[in-house]
């Protein structure tokens, strides 16, 4: 059975990793997360190169619900190299129109959703931000989250920082200031803070307007609405998740979503890393 999408977005990405060791290294087990989930989207193909050819490689599927591939290798190599190809179509997301319960929320321990509640007592400073917005939001659930999308993008300065975990929340809070990732671990912290179950996504967007003009993996957050299921803004943007952003992996935590997880045997071993990422989109009809 065929089933029609209706107007949707065509995206084809590529995204290239290169590792280099100044002297061959024995690879360690690695964990990829760049398959793309299946999530209102169509997949139309996707192809996943590893150079060297691992030893041994299979797919599963994570408890957060994301297809990840396991590598193992054998023999040394002085290069690691992982080509991501894939062609798909996104279609754009509606809420439905249920009535949902003002904030903050209370929630039962045993829902099952304690680990997207992870720091549900952030900062003061985190918990005093979001209990303002929604109060200006009318402890409405979904113009809160509206809210603080905007007011995210319009109050901190975005840029590029390719390494290193998020900061902390109260950093980017305070200085106003922070890559993606930062901007999302913050939203999350403040939807925590009035009972609401979240996660972090790691993925693609349709947008380019990157401050170093480079196409780079994105993050956002999601969060959990009763009789809904899960919804995500891009607060890097100010703009609700549709059918512009492609998502590769969402789980609680930033640390669940890396894309390449692993690393090497060997001494006094200088390893360098590079990437790009190329993204085409088009709009279209499709099936």
């Amino acid at each position: 059975m065929r089933v029609c999408l209706g107007h949707a977005m065509r995206f084809t990405v590529r995204h290239e990793t290169l590792y280099r060791y100044d002297t061959p290294v024995e690879l360690a087990p690695h964990v990829l997360r760049l398959n793309p989930r299946r999530d209102g989207v169509r997949l139309l193909g996707h192809t996943l190169t590893i150079t060297p050819g691992p030893a041994s490689r299979h797919d599963e599927t994570d408890r957060f619900g994301n297809l990840v591939t396991h590598l193992a290798f054998a023999g040394a190599a002085d290069r690691f190299h992982i080509d991501s190809r894939f062609e798909l179509h996104t279609v754009p997301t509606r809420t439905p129109a249920i009535a949902l319960p003002p904030l903050p929320w209370t929630c039962a321990p045993d829902d099952g959703l304690a680990c997207y509640r992870l720091n549900v007592h952030p900062d003061a400073a985190v918990h005093d931000f979001a209990c303002v917005l929604a109060s200006e939001a009318g402890h409405a659930a979904l113009p809160f989250l509206e809210h603080l999308s905007r007011t995210l993008f319009a109050r901190v300065d975005r840029h590029i920082r390719v390494d290193g975990a998020a900061q902390a929340p109260t950093v980017t809070l305070a200085t106003r200031r922070g890559a993606c990732r930062d901007i999302t671990v913050l939203f999350l912290a403040a939807c925590r803070a009035l009972g609401m179950a979240g996660r972090f996504v790691s993925g693609y967007q349709a947008r380019a307007d990157t401050p170093d003009g480079r196409r780079h993996l994105h993050a956002w957050p999601e969060v959990l609405l009763p009789g809904i299921g899960w919804r995500g803004f891009d607060p890097t943007h100010g703009i609700p998740v549709s059918d512009g952003h492609v998502t590769l992996c969402a789980a609680p935590e930033q640390a669940g979503t890396m894309p390449v997880e692993g690393g090497f045997y060997g001494k006094d071993v200088t390893a360098t890393l590079d990437y790009a990422v190329t993204i085409a989109t088009t709009r279209s009809a499709a099936e």
